[in-house]
């Protein structure tokens, strides 16, 4: 069971579902369905890709006040209506605020992205400040 604290108003259906969550580690489950579809052969447009592994990140980190502040990331293999990505993500370092977090996903045994992610948690919420 994971226990989330933070993006709890997330739609699984978009992000993934959490299916291990530990101190520093995330790893979600990301089914495609057709309305991630970016053309009539079905592949998958990137942002779904990188939205399931930001959140991968949020929940690694998993602060209520964690937002993404930067990226780097690379788009190895195309996803296709069907495949199942499965995404973990692990906290390498943290500087204060700042939690520098990796990140690969992987359609069956293939990493199709990776990135590092520069996640920042501040005092209260950023709506807020």
């Amino acid at each position: 069971m994971c226990s989330i604290n933070t993006h709890k108003k997330i739609d699984s259906r978009l992000c993934g579902e959490c299916i291990e969550l530990k101190d520093g580690f995330a790893k979600i489950q990301l089914n495609t369905i057709p309305q991630m579809q970016a053309d009539e052969r079905g592949l998958i447009h990137g942002g779904f890709i990188f939205g399931l592994a930001d959140y991968a990140c949020m929940l690694a980190v998993n602060h209520p006040n964690v937002v993404l502040a930067s990226s780097s990331v690379k788009f190895l293999k195309p996803v296709r209506i069907g495949d199942t990505m499965i995404c973990e993500a692990v906290v390498n370092k943290i500087d204060g605020k700042k939690h520098f977090v990796s990140a690969f996903v992987k359609v069956k045994e293939e990493i199709v992205f990776e990135g590092d992610f520069l996640c920042i948690v501040p005092s209260k919420h950023v709506l807020d400040m």
